[in-house]
C-alpha cells in the first residue's frame, strides 16, 4: 500500500496581489491579498520522492476579523506559516495525505496556534490558522499523486487507506449514520462534469449598471458593472454580499440585483450577509417581502449564506425559521465536521466547503454533511492564480447545490495570466461555465512546469 513516510523538504512563497476593484464583503473591504504558495517534498517508505504544490490567498479580512490593523495581522499570518512550515517537517508517519492531514489539524496546529498566540493582545483565532495551513495540505495531497502517478481524487477509495472513516467522523446521536466500511470516494462524483456552472460576486460596493460610473473606473479591458459581466461571461448565478445590518439598503440591493439578472438571463440568486446578522428576524423578514412583493426573485434565491456569527459555539442561535424559508448554508461556521454537527442541530441544512480551510478538512467535511443528508456548496476565498485549480476541481467532484463560486476574475485577473495561458478554462468563465478539463496527470494536475511564473524568493527554504 502506498504511503508518504515523511516531509523532506518544504518552501513558502509569499505573492502579493492588488484588486483592480475593492471588495466589500460584511464590514470589510479588501483592496488586496496575500497569496502563499507552498511546495513540500515527501518521500515512501522506499526512498523515493516527489515534490507537490499547493496555494492559499491569506485572506484576513474573513479569516481573522479583529481590531488589530490589517498589515498587522498580514504579516502575522507569514509569521506563522513559517512555523507551519517547521511543524510540517517533523511529521514522520505512514500515512495517505488525507489521514496526515487530519492528525496535522487535529494534534499539531492547535498547538503550534497556542504558542503562537501565547502573550498576544489579539489571538489568530482557528479559522485563520487553518486558512494558513491550506496550502501546505494542498501540497501534500499533490505530492502523494506524484509520488504514486495517480490524479488525487483517484486516491481517496478503500485501497489507498489504512482505515475507513469511522477512524475521523463521528455521526450525529440518533441519525442511523454509520462510517464503517465507508471511505471518501463513496460520497463523491463518480464522473464530475468538466464543464461546472459559476457563481459571480456582486460585492457590497460593485457597480451594478452603467449610470452609476464616476469616471474614475479602471480601464484595463474587464468589465466594471454588472450587467457588463453578465452579458461578457453569459452568468446565471449571482452571488449578492449584503450589509446585515440596513435591512432597507440589503432588500433594495436584492431587488435590483434581481431585477437586472432577469433582465440579463440569470436563473439563480444568493444572499450573503457574511456574519453580520444577530437574530433570525432579520433575514425572514427581507425574505418575507420578497415572497410578498417579489415573488419570482425570491423564488430564484437558491440559498442564504451564513447571515449569522461564525463563533457558532458562542452563538448557538436556533435558525430553523430561516432554514424553513430557504436552504441555509454555513461558511465561516464550518471549520470542520464537528461544528457542522453542532450547524445541523442548530438547524442550518447546508455547507459551503473551501479549499482554504485544507483540502483535508474539505473532504472530510464533505463527506460527513452529504451522509446526513446536508447539500454542499464551494465557496471562493477570491482565488487567484495556482490556488483556482484545487478549488474548482473540489466543486466537480464533491456535487454542490450548483457549480462553485468563483470571482478571481471579477478582481484579481492580470495576476492568473502565466496559469491561464495552461489552464484558460480555469479563469475566464464562458456561457456561465468554467471548463477544467486541462487538469491532467497526477496529483492535482497543476501541469506546474508549463507555467511560466517567476516567482519572489523563497520566504522559508527546509530540507532534511
Amino acid at each position: 500500500m502506498e504511503r508518504i513516510h515523511r516531509v523532506t523538504g518544504v518552501s513558502v512563497y509569499f505573492i502579493d496581489t492588488e484588486a483592480r476593484v475593492p471588495l466589500k464583503f460584511g464590514r470589510a473591504t479588501a483592496s488586496q491579498s496575500t497569496c502563499a504558495r507552498v511546495k513540500i517534498r515527501v518521500a515512501d517508505g522506499k526512498g523515493r520522492e516527489a515534490e507537490g504544490w499547493g496555494e492559499s490567498p491569506l485572506s484576513v479580512h474573513w479569516s481573522w476579523p479583529g481590531t488589530l490593523p490589517y498589515e498587522e495581522r498580514n504579516t502575522a499570518m507569514k509569521d506563522f506559516c513559517a512555523r507551519l512550515a517547521s511543524a510540517w517537517m517533523k511529521i514522520s508517519a505512514a500515512a495517505h495525505p488525507l489521514e496526515a492531514g487530519c492528525h496535522f489539524n487535529e494534534e499539531v496546529l492547535p498547538v503550534v496556534l497556542s504558542e503562537f498566540n501565547a502573550g498576544r493582545k489579539e489571538g489568530m483565532p482557528r479559522l485563520g490558522s487553518l486558512n494558513c495551513n491550506a496550502p501546505f495540505d494542498v501540497a501534500l495531497h499533490d505530492a502523494f499523486g506524484k509520488l504514486i502517478g495517480k490524479p488525487i481524487y483517484d486516491t481517496y477509495g478503500k485501497e489507498f487507506f489504512s482505515n475507513d472513516l469511522s477512524a475521523f467522523l463521528e455521526p450525529a446521536p440518533g441519525s442511523g449514520v454509520s462510517f464503517k466500511g465507508r471511505y471518501p470516494a463513496d460520497f463523491l462524483v463518480a464522473h464530475p462534469p468538466r464543464k461546472i456552472r459559476a457563481w459571480h460576486l456582486v460585492g457590497g460596493v460593485d457597480l451594478l449598471e452603467e449610470s452609476e460610473k464616476t469616471g474614475n473606473e479602471p480601464n484595463d479591458g474587464y468589465p466594471v458593472v454588472l450587467t457588463e459581466w453578465i452579458k461578457r461571461d453569459g452568468l446565471k448565478c449571482l452571488k449578492v454580499k449584503l450589509r446585515g445590518n440596513d435591512a432597507a439598503w440589503d432588500y433594495q440591493r436584492m431587488v435590483k440585483v434581481g431585477q437586472l439578472g432577469i433582465a440579463g438571463g440569470v436563473e439563480w440568486l444568493t444572499a450573503d450577509y457574511n456574519c453580520t446578522v444577530e437574530h433570525p428576524a432579520y433575514v425572514n423578514d427581507m425574505l418575507d417581502k420578497l415572497k410578498d412583493e417579489q415573488p419570482r426573485i425570491y423564488g430564484m434565491i437558491l440559498y442564504v449564506e451564513q447571515p449569522f456569527p461564525y463563533d457558532l459555539e458562542s452563538h448557538r442561535i436556533d435558525v430553523h425559521s430561516v432554514a424553513s424559508r430557504k436552504p441555509l448554508f454555513m461558511d465561516e461556521s464550518a471549520h470542520d465536521w464537528r461544528l457542522i454537527r453542532l450547524g445541523r442541530e442548530l438547524g442550518w441544512t447546508g455547507v459551503a466547503l473551501k479549499t482554504c480551510k485544507t483540502q483535508t478538512e474539505a473532504i472530510l467535511s464533505g463527506c460527513w454533511a452529504k451522509a446526513h443528508g446536508m447539500t454542499l456548496m464551494v465557496q471562493d476565498l477570491t482565488n487567484p492564480m495556482l490556488a483556482q485549480i484545487p478549488h474548482v476541481m473540489l466543486a466537480a467532484h464533491v456535487g454542490t447545490i450548483m457549480g462553485v463560486e468563483s470571482n478571481g476574475m471579477q478582481f484579481y485577473p492580470a495576476a492568473s495570466d502565466p496559469e491561464a495561458a495552461v489552464h484558460p478554462g480555469f479563469y475566464r468563465r464562458q456561457n456561465g461555465c468554467l471548463d477544467w478539463s486541462t487538469a491532467s496527470g497526477p496529483g492535482f494536475g497543476f501541469r506546474i512546469e508549463e507555467i511560466k511564473r517567476t516567482l519572489p524568493k523563497a520566504a522559508v527554504v527546509l530540507t532534511g
